[in-house]
């Protein structure tokens, strides 16, 4: 049987918890389809983990009577919800990013870096940025776009002092994350144990009431059954990590 932990190989000991996490996905549900549960375990650990939503998550419906402004308002308090029924506290939404057109810009980066200066996590989340094309799936520009910048906001920007100083200038000293953990991948090599937390998971996902019904709860548990058959959990979710630090000392 394949254990969790932190040598990313799917045969360390134990359930590596970190102190400080940021989840940074494109749209509201994003994180709760990907990592809600590895999420909620961490904090019942007493990880502080941070959302962030990148777009306004304004093009969720096809319905030409949706009032699509009041739908990005409606979709952040889900997102909210969501992240209470998992114990999270912190998210935040970027502006002036429209769902649909995202571009992995510079701009993106420096927000998502200046995000990574002021959250300090030993972990970011994340889509996959090598995820375009599967036999049966298309993946959404705006998922790739995010990971894109989010992976290079973590490598180089957030860490090295040279590249946007005017993060300096905001007081923001520069910050090494220890490890990615990016998500939909077909190089997996951390499995997440999340038969405690599935209930959890799937309030969770509940709370998207405008994109989510009892079928497509049924297709994520379903997904995180496969997931962990092969390991010996009844649910679990997998992630491609990369390791890029060691934590400094503790105390």
């Amino acid at each position: 049987m394949a254990s969790e932990g932190t040598n990313f190989n799917m045969e360390a000991p134990q359930f590596y918890i970190p102190q400080r996490a940021l989840a940074v996905f494109a749209h509201c549900d994003d994180v709760d389809f990907g990592c809600s549960g590895t999420v909620a375990r961490w904090v019942e650990g007493g990880a502080h983990v941070t959302y962030c939503i990148v777009t306004d998550s304004g093009a969720g419906s096809n319905d030409p009577k949706v009032d699509l402004s009041d739908l990005v308002r409606v979709r952040q308090a889900e997102q909210r919800a969501s992240a209470r029924a998992v114990g999270v506290e912190d998210v935040r939404f970027f502006e002036g990013y429209q769902d649909g057109y995202l571009e992995p810009t510079l701009t993106l980066r420096r927000e998502i870096a200046r995000l990574i200066r002021q959250t300090r996590p030993n972990i970011v989340m994340t889509f996959d940025p090598e995820l375009i094309i599967t036999e049966n799936y298309i993946n959404h520009p705006d998922h790739h776009a995010v990971a894109m910048a989010t992976t290079h906001a973590v490598f180089p920007s957030a860490g090295t002092r040279p590249i946007f100083p005017e993060l300096l200038a905001e007081g923001l000293e520069p910050h090494n994350v220890n490890d990615v953990y990016f998500v939909l991948s077909h190089r997996n090599n951390l499995v997440v144990d999340i038969g405690a937390v599935i209930e959890k998971k799937l309030d969770a996902l509940r709370c998207h009431a405008t994109q989510i019904d009892e079928a497509t709860l049924t297709m994520v548990k379903e997904w995180n059954a496969n997931d962990g058959k092969e390991h010996g959990f009844a649910f679990a979710e997998t992630f491609h990590v990369v390791h890029l630090h060691d934590a400094p000392p503790t105390e």
